[in-house]
């Protein structure tokens, strides 16, 4: 523990006390990491949801390379380049066509953050500053800086920090075939006429749990929000670029978002990036000759030429590979293999949408349950497994080029664990 102390590295989700020392990773091709010690890890998470097609995949890496020797970096407000330009036509081409303007940002949170931004400024600037209330869905996470903190689920993640973030409205998790108490929960809040807008993850609150609900109540949902004329915020920071089985979750539902978030899978994996996406009534009622109707947001990498030319890249393999068919092998993959779970007294609530798969390990109740979540991250590590589960909630979801080898391996370790602590 004192050498862990000493190291300056503070790794994030990380409590150094306990875990044991860093896996050093060196390398990384398709769906492995190889470690400095020269162990092929399998990396069943795709490294926190964000590569599809596998690492370091040649084309966007090529893209990377060939960007770097142009334009590095350049300060975006008042300038443009064309990677930022390229990615941003592309993405208005496959995203809903209610959609019109591109955000650009560097992460998950912080294109949350641009979101509910958007929406309290869009309120405020039409002369409605009243909606002020956001909505939200228990047991949802949409990042870790102040605003998407507030947004998400209050627990030991976050309880240091009550004193800095806002209050919101919540309405219940939908229960399995009946969703009328949070469709009656929503429709109450949004009928008080305070309410700015209703953020929520489409059909999958991932870090809650992977917890899953159906396209019907997502429709629901946007239907309530339309008759109140709240906006609708979508997050697809993970559900985006093909997990759910589509291009995007809220495509599933015919649902199209006022506000959408991606971030995650739009370089592939290779880089950070993030765009926020809204309709052209919110971007018009910031638009004025009265600066203080100006968006106030920025950081430094806005729109990174690098980056964006790794989406770019991207979104070239989503257009010229059939990568929607891969993807629908994957998923019939992960079907069979979690089928054999579905009537073992060891788990409960097997579930999948598209290429995610989870099911809930019913842990012993003799000191395993509190802190069977690091148990089974280190016994997954032990078999050269990068699976990081959520409590006792085992998920897999892996690069979209995880073949049925691969996956036999993971079930099977999958089993033994449940062997083992369940």
């Amino acid at each position: 523990m004192n050498a862990q102390r000493n190291f300056p590295i503070w790794h994030p989700f990380t409590q150094h006390a306990v875990l044991p020392d860093m896996a050093h990773i060196t390398g990384g091709k398709g769906a492995y990491l190889t470690a400095k010690d020269g162990r092929q890890i399998f990396d069943g998470v795709s490294s926190w949801w964000v590569v599809t097609h596998g690492h370091c995949e040649p084309r966007i890496i090529e893209a990377i390379r060939d960007q770097a020797g142009k334009l590095d970096q350049v300060i975006f407000a008042g300038h443009t380049h064309d990677p930022a330009e390229a990615l941003a036509e592309r993405l208005l081409e496959i995203t809903p066509s209610t959609l019109s303007h591109v955000f650009f940002s560097d992460s998950g949170s912080t294109s949350v953050e641009v979101a509910l931004k958007m929406a309290l400024g869009y309120w405020r600037n039409i002369g409605r500053s009243e909606r002020s209330r956001i909505v939200v869905m228990e047991n949802g996470y949409h990042g870790d800086t102040i605003g998407t903190m507030s947004v998400g689920e209050r627990g030991v993640f976050n309880a240091a920090y009550e004193p800095l973030m806002f209050d919101v409205t919540s309405v219940p998790f939908p229960q399995p075939n009946d969703d009328a108490a949070t469709i009656a929960a929503l429709e109450t809040a949004c009928r008080e006429g305070d309410v700015a807008a209703f953020i929520v993850e489409p059909l999958v609150l991932g870090a809650g749990g992977m917890l899953m609900y159906s396209p019907d109540t997502l429709g629901q949902l946007k239907a309530v929000c339309e008759a109140h004329d709240v906006l609708f915020i979508a997050d697809e920071v993970m559900t985006g670029w093909g997990r759910t089985g589509s291009m995007f979750a809220c495509e599933i539902a015919g649902v199209e978002p006022d506000i959408a978030c991606y971030s995650k899978g739009i370089t592939g994996g290779s880089l950070p990036l993030a765009v926020t996406l809204c309709r052209s009534e919110i971007f018009d009622a910031h638009y004025s000759t009265d600066r203080s109707k100006t968006f106030f947001h920025s950081s430094s990498y806005t729109a990174n030429p690098i980056a964006c030319a790794a989406a770019v890249a991207n979104l070239k393999i989503w257009q010229d590979e059939p990568v929607l068919d891969t993807i629908a092998n994957l998923a019939g993959m992960q079907h069979e293999r979690l089928s054999r779970f579905a009537d073992d007294p060891r788990f409960e609530n097997v579930r999948q949408c598209g290429t995610i798969a989870a099911m809930d390990l019913k842990a012993r109740d003799d000191g395993y349950l509190s802190n069977v979540g690091p148990k089974l991250y280190a016994f997954f590590q032990e078999r050269n497994l990068l699976l990081r589960p959520l409590g006792n909630t085992v998920y897999v979801m892996p690069p979209y080029c995880a073949t049925a080898g691969d996956l036999d391996t993971v079930y099977g370790a999958i089993a033994d664990a449940a062997e083992t602590f369940g």
